[in-house]
């Protein structure tokens, strides 16, 4: 998955206007506590970081 995936499908499921915001506030435990947008710049693979996206946000099995 590349970066623009990543928030493609991050837009789609909080829209574009909070999505950014949400990546940037929401700590994820399933990433070391931190935020999707300073996992994406440590180094995580965007996939990576979908899948606890997706967990944390318990979106359904045809988004994963």
């Amino acid at each position: 998955m590349r970066h623009t995936e990543f928030w493609a499908r991050l837009e789609h499921a909080l829209g574009g206007a909070y999505a950014h915001h949400w990546a940037d506030q929401f700590v994820i435990a399933d990433l070391g506590s931190r935020t999707a947008g300073q996992a994406l710049r440590d180094g995580v693979p965007p996939k990576q970081v979908w899948a606890a996206v997706w967990r944390a946000l318990e979106l359904p099995a045809s988004e994963r």
